[in-house]
C-alpha cells in the first residue's frame, strides 16, 4: 500500500475584501461625517493584517479618501491599541476614525479617546475585527466589528479534513464571506 500525502486546506475568512467591510461600517455608514481615518493593526507578520491595511486603503480610494499618516502596525492587544492611539493623537488630533485590525485593539483605542475626552462614535469612530462577543459588547459603546464566521470556518476546515482522510485530493485555499456587526461605536444607536 502505497502512502500519499493527504492535504487538507486551510480555511480562512475572506480578508482581502475587508474593504467592503470598512466601507460599509465607517465610511457608507456617514461619508459627510468621516473622512480622517486612521489605521491600527497587529503585527505585520502575519498576512492578515498586511491584507486588512491593504483592504481599509482600498475601502478609502473607493471613497475618494485616503488614511491619515502611515497604519500602525503592533502586537494585537489592548495595550497596543492604547499605545498607538496616544502616537496618533499627538500627531492628528483631528482623525475622526479609527479601523482596527481586532477587537482587543480597537478597545485600546476606546480606552485612550475616552481618557483624551473623544467621544465614540460622536467624535471618533471606531470599528474592530473578530467580532469576539466578549469584547465587543462589553466595550463602550458596544463595538462595530467585522465577524469572520468561525463557526462556518470551523465546520468548512473539518469537513476538508475528514474529505482528505476519506482519500480525496484538494488544494488551494477556499474563502468564506465575513459580515460586519454594527453597533454603536460607528454610529449612535438610539
Amino acid at each position: 500500500m502505497s502512502q500519499r500525502p493527504a492535504f487538507a486546506p486551510f480555511h480562512i475568512g475572506d480578508d482581502t475584501p475587508y474593504h467592503a467591510y470598512f466601507t460599509r461600517g465607517v465610511v457608507d455608514e456617514d461619508v459627510q461625517r468621516h473622512h480622517r481615518i486612521a489605521h491600527i493593526t497587529g503585527d505585520p507578520g502575519y498576512a492578515a493584517a498586511r491584507e486588512r491595511v491593504e483592504g481599509a486603503r482600498a475601502a478609502l480610494a473607493d471613497a475618494g479618501l485616503a488614511l491619515v499618516g502611515e497604519p500602525r502596525f503592533g502586537a494585537g492587544s489592548e495595550g497596543w491599541g492604547r499605545a498607538a492611539t496616544a502616537l496618533l493623537l499627538d500627531r492628528h488630533p483631528d482623525v475622526d476614525a479609527v479601523l482596527c485590525g481586532s477587537d482587543q485593539i480597537a478597545r485600546g483605542v476606546m480606552d485612550v479617546l475616552r481618557e483624551r475626552g473623544h467621544r465614540v462614535p460622536e467624535d471618533v469612530a471606531v470599528m474592530g475585527f473578530d467580532d469576539w462577543r466578549v469584547l465587543t459588547s462589553a466595550s463602550r459603546p458596544p463595538l462595530t466589528s467585522v465577524d469572520m464566521n468561525l463557526e462556518q470556518v470551523g465546520r468548512a476546515a473539518a469537513h476538508a479534513l475528514f474529505t482528505a482522510i476519506s482519500g480525496a485530493r484538494r488544494s488551494g485555499i477556499e474563502t468564506l464571506p465575513c459580515r460586519v456587526v454594527i453597533r454603536g461605536s460607528t454610529v449612535p444607536l438610539t
